[in-house]
């Protein structure tokens, strides 16, 4: 068996298609576009990458993208000050401030930068008011990653309802929220992490899975029930030649793009997984998509809601 391949890709220009319409008409009836501001400090290169994605998807699709730097040597103080600007902006209507920031800000910085974003503007879904929000299931703006996997599940057409899904990841970005959402559409939830004894035998009475973790290849094929919906949200660059040569065999092509490269991008579910598993999200081109895709979205609903407009 060969498990379906659940398209990140295809549904998130489908759903950019959808939002391009939706922002042309927002901006026809208020005379400006949905703004979004993205504050980048340092010069992280991952950060330096999912920003410009960030930047370019959101102009493809007719928002005003703004990105506001600040250096590494920005103290927390700038970074709050100009979190602040943009709570009073009437441009923005959606804040995102990248992750992670500079440690020598200190190990609270990020989690006071998130709690400073004016809840109606937390296009991250991170504020303790949205968090709030969602645990009751009353959030307009959820984190986006988990709420791209509900979205990709919906339209795939995979059951949730009644099922056993199994979260591998506590995170505040991912692992809770998603939980969280799958107990919203009547899932049967379990959550596991770093000190769940017997990981594989929890994880393979799952009918759904989601790995979020950051370990290349930790979900094999013994972690899986045969025909189970599994969700791949990691991205790890593997650079070990054992590591790589462990995960595909000689003649792969993603071994062949590692030999010839240095590098490759993988996830944390093996690729054997796909020989058990009735669908799969590919890496790259599974999760990640969506989560932009779903920014782009959150940021069009707090645009309406600052509009006045009803936001179901």
């Amino acid at each position: 068996m060969s498990a379906r391949v659940l398209d990140g890709q295809a549904l998130a220009r489908a759903m950019q298609e959808e939002i391009r319409d939706e922002v042309a008409a927002f901006t026809a009836q208020h005379g400006r576009p949905p703004g979004l501001g993205i504050v980048l400090v340092g010069d992280n290169p991952a950060s330096e990458i999912y920003v410009r994605n960030k930047l370019k998807t959101g102009g493809e699709i007719g928002f005003r993208a703004d990105l506001e730097r600040l250096p590494a040597s920005a103290t927390l103080a700038d970074t709050l000050a100009l979190v602040e600007r943009l709570n009073r902006s009437d441009a923005h209507d959606g804040i995102l401030v990248q992750s992670p920031l500079p440690k020598a800000m200190g190990a609270d910085a990020e989690q006071r930068v998130f709690d400073s974003i004016a809840p109606e503007k937390d296009v991250d879904g991170l504020t303790p008011v949205n968090v709030g929000l969602l645990v009751q299931k009353r959030a307009a703006l959820v984190s986006c990653t988990p709420s791209g996997i509900i979205e990709l599940l919906d339209r795939e057409r995979i059951q949730i309802a009644g099922r056993h899904a199994v979260v591998i990841g506590r995170s505040d970005i991912v692992g809770k929220p998603m939980a969280i959402l799958l107990l919203h559409r009547d899932a049967t939830v379990t959550v596991c992490h770093s000190r769940t004894p017997n990981l594989a035998d929890v994880c393979r009475g799952a009918d759904v899975l989601v790995a979020a973790v950051g370990r290349p290849g930790l979900v094999t094929k013994e972690f899986v029930k045969p025909g189970a919906a599994v969700v791949d949200v990691g991205m790890n660059k593997v650079t070990d030649a054992k590591v790589a040569e462990s995960l595909f065999t000689d003649g792969h092509p993603r071994l062949a793009l590692f030999r010839s490269k240095g590098s490759v991008l993988v996830g944390d579910v093996h690729p054997e997984v796909a020989d058990v598993a009735g669908a799969l999200t590919p890496v790259p081109g599974g999760v990640g998509p969506l989560t932009i895709t779903m920014l782009m979205r959150n940021t069009l609903r707090a645009a309406r809601a600052r509009a006045g407009q009803t936001v179901s």
